[in-house]
């Protein structure tokens, strides 16, 4: 879902990932805070930079843990999670799979914004407990409570993908079993949430709140994209659960010698038939995969002596597929991998090509027959 983000490690086996927005969020809210503690009190700079510090570390320590919890009661009921992303508006777990039932759906939706509240108890007890005794815990804690108070309260809001949106969403699912239908209210719903959002925002922005305004707006926009694209998610998997890679794999796949030159590939294979992918094959293996972004990838210059061996994926860097493997977990998988083709692979034999083309023909067909 995140490019451009690196692994930071693993928590109860689930992967860190943080994206390089959330490290412009992270100085953002270090500076905030910083300012906010030395207007209201009277502290050395250096221990006001560290309580700053200290409370913008721990409020993105309680986003991890809010999704903790999301990905940890998703994995108790086999769903599988891929990751766990922090950005800029917080953090984000990579689950692949929608959960079955619309009572696992309302528990791991909870299970973010209990966090939070539990975490803002905490906090509040720990404020209570030090405010006459050390001031700078006692000013992290207090704000640590009333942050994770306020993310728990915005997560319930019922615009869908928010957790008080899957929330609403379970609820829908769970009166009208059919799932489809209720992400599209949600999604409604939260769309609806953003649009006024945004309004609120440009309203602030013009009213002499500049930064509210744009950052509330900004969130706004973020939210609608989200919806809109959560529902043809949904859409999407239903149009391809049920049928399989065999069903529109490419089976007449023009496989190449290693030893064939750019300049001959170019002329007699990819200009002839306009073909963007080819296996490259000797014997009866496969030995690698060539795609034009390779080729594009050579100097014109060299394409005279440059052979596809030089050039290809080779074949144990290649993700593929068997041609039983169900459509929607193959176009996951290409998703994730960030590819436009998967070798299908059957007894260590090249059976053919799963382009992310036939993919979008199928769904595009499939809609529009209404089947």
């Amino acid at each position: 879902m995140f490019k451009s983000a690196f692994r930071l490690g693993q928590v109860l086996g689930i992967p860190i990932e943080v994206h390089v927005s959330w490290i412009l969020a992270f100085i953002l809210f270090t500076v905030s805070f910083t300012f906010t503690f030395r207007q209201a009190y009277n502290w050395p700079t250096s221990l006001t930079w560290v309580v700053g510090l200290a409370t913008s570390l721990l409020f993105f320590v309680s986003v991890l843990l809010h999704e903790l919890a999301h990905s940890v009661y998703a994995r108790s009921k086999g769903i599988p999670v891929r990751n766990i992303t922090l950005f800029i508006f917080g953090g984000v777990s990579q689950i692949t799979e929608e959960p079955k039932t619309a009572e696992t759906e309302f528990a791991m939706a909870f299970a973010g914004p209990l966090t939070s509240f539990v975490l803002a108890a905490l906090f509040g007890l720990l404020w209570f407990v030090s405010r006459g005794v050390n001031q700078p815990i006692a000013a992290l804690s207090r704000y640590l409570a009333i942050i994770n108070a306020s993310l728990g309260a915005f997560n319930l809001i019922p615009g869908f993908p928010l957790d008080g949106g899957r929330v609403f969403r379970s609820i829908l699912w769970g009166l009208g079993q059919n799932l489809e239908r209720a992400t599209r209210w949600a999604s409604l719903v939260g769309q609806g949430i953003a649009y006024l959002m945004i309004i609120i925002g440009i309203w602030q922005f013009f009213s002499g709140n500049t930064l509210n305004g744009l950052w509330l707006a900004f969130i706004g926009w973020f939210l609608d994209n989200a919806a809109q694209s959560s529902y043809q998610q949904v859409a999407t998997q239903r149009l391809l659960t049920g049928h399989t890679v065999q069903e529109i794999m490419n089976r007449d796949c023009t496989a190449l010698s290693p030893s064939l030159t750019l300049e001959a590939l170019v002329n007699d294979h990819i200009l002839a038939t306009g073909r963007r992918c080819f296996p490259v094959v000797e014997g009866d293996a496969l030995q690698g995969l060539l795609t034009i972004h390779n080729v594009k990838q050579v100097p014109r210059e060299q394409w005279a002596t440059t052979t596809v061996h030089e050039v290809m994926i080779p074949a144990d860097q290649l993700k593929t597929v068997p041609p039983d493997q169900g459509l929607w977990p193959a176009l996951q998988e290409m998703t994730a991998e960030g590819v436009n083709q998967l070798p299908v692979m059957e007894n260590r034999r090249l059976v053919g090509i799963l382009a992310r083309d036939n993919v979008l023909s199928f769904i595009r067909t499939r809609a529009e027959l209404g089947v």
